[in-house]
């Protein structure tokens, strides 16, 4: 499908679902978008120097940069943001959007319980250290295939670009029609995971695991407690590979939008949501 195609119909798509935002694509590339929103350089880091006690994971921390944070400011100004294996700005970050492997250990520790003896007692989310490396494991994105990791609107897609995935960002009574859209296309009663994760991980992460698969599969995220600072109240992100997308919309004439069927009472409480958030101008 040519990108002018997705574009006429993610414009349909989104008149039905009640969306005034539009979805980021994500690509990579070894062309850094301009004015976007990024980490600044940082220190190196790698495996091999945390093995050899090489990393000052304080001066890592002096240009923490939140992957989700970036994506919040370029989606405010209807902007890109990135990432790159030198402007990192988050160690976990980096490890999901595919700029570093292996992960560190750090994280292993970070994320659930700590540094015994030390004032670092971890984020909780995991009970220990070992479950956390599984899961890192299990993840497991592939090596970038360019430099730049880029998040923008699919209508700054031009000069031949095609996103990976499409993202969207949406409360629960939207995420419904994107919920059923990706089953009715697919048939498929588990079209649709949810798996644990940060907030680029199931934003990313997550869906590079599955395309790697060969599973087309769409991801819901935003249940990171770290994250939620950089997404509205109430809203959650529905990640889908482009293939499925592309069936998704092609799926659109036959499917509930366009039948009558109980959307339409849902599709009344999207836009009682829209005026209840101040987002109906």
């Amino acid at each position: 499908m040519a990108m002018q195609s997705i574009l006429d119909g993610t414009a349909t798509f989104m008149e039905h679902l009640g969306l005034s935002e539009e979805p980021l694509g994500v690509h990579y590339t070894d062309t850094k978008p301009e004015n976007a929103y990024g980490p600044k350089t940082g220190t190196p880091i790698s495996r091999e120097l945390e093995d050899r006690g090489e990393l000052d994971m304080q001066e890592v921390m002096k240009t923490f940069s939140c992957v989700m944070g970036n994506v919040w400011l370029a989606r405010k100004k209807h902007g890109a943001a990135f990432i790159s294996t030198e402007e990192y700005g988050c160690v976990g970050g980096a490890y999901y959007c595919s700029m570093m492997k292996p992960h560190l250990r750090f994280i292993e520790h970070y994320v659930s319980t700590g540094f015994e003896g030390t004032p670092m007692h971890g984020e909780r989310y995991m009970p220990n250290p070992d479950a956390m490396r599984e899961f890192m494991l299990k993840v497991n994105p592939r090596k970038a295939p360019a430099k730049y990791c880029v998040f923008k609107p699919l209508s700054q897609f031009t000069g031949g670009e095609e996103p990976e995935f499409v993202i969207f960002f949406a409360r629960p009574e939207v995420l419904t029609g994107l919920f059923i859209q990706a089953v009715f296309t697919t048939g498929d009663m588990e079209c649709v995971a949810t798996p644990f994760g940060a907030g680029c991980t199931n934003m990313l992460g997550w869906p590079l695991y599955y395309k790697e698969k060969g599973v087309e599969k769409a991801v819901i995220g935003g249940m990171d407690p770290s994250a939620r600072k950089f997404m509205k109240t109430d809203e959650l992100t529905f990640t889908v590979p482009l293939s499925l997308y592309e069936k998704m919309l092609s799926a659109l004439p036959e499917s509930m939008f366009n039948h009558d069927t109980d959307w339409k009472s849902v599709r009344k409480k999207v836009e009682r949501s829209a005026k209840a958030w101040g987002e109906d101008k």
